[in-house]
């Protein structure tokens, strides 16, 4: 028997703003909104949730409220990859659009990666681009 990666829950002082800029930043949708949590999924899991089984359904993202704010750099964070056919640069600048910033956690210049923080100074990467 295997666990399933069921979600990550990101903290935040404004749950459902961060969970609207991550929803625009990765095109997914959001499936649950309460005081409590906000929920978002990639867009196509839903579409083929009938087809999936309980071990092949991708993880979402679930944001909750906290009155902290953020104080330290992550211990965990994600990376994202655009594909070969896309245009690496023009989706970081996407992202900055978004109020995406870049950021130093002492990754020096001659890293294939890009380190951003969203909008609550959550870290991210934007990895070189990949097929797989």
């Amino acid at each position: 028997m295997a666990l399933r990666w069921y979600s990550n829950v990101i903290e935040s002082t404004d749950h459902r703003r961060l969970a609207a800029w991550w929803r625009d930043a990765l095109d997914w949708q959001t499936v649950f909104e309460t005081d409590d949590e906000v929920v978002i999924i990639p867009k196509w899991a839903e579409e083929l949730s009938q087809k999936l089984t309980f071990h092949q359904f991708p993880p979402g993202l679930v944001f909750v409220p906290v009155e902290h704010e953020k104080q330290t750099k992550n211990r965990l964070h994600m990376d994202l990859a655009p594909h070969l056919d896309d245009d690496r640069d023009a989706e970081i600048a996407r992202l900055e659009a978004l109020g995406a910033t870049r950021i130093d956690v002492g990754q020096g210049p001659d890293v294939s990666w890009t380190v951003l923080a969203d909008i609550d100074g959550n870290e991210f990467c934007v990895l070189s681009s990949r097929d797989m």
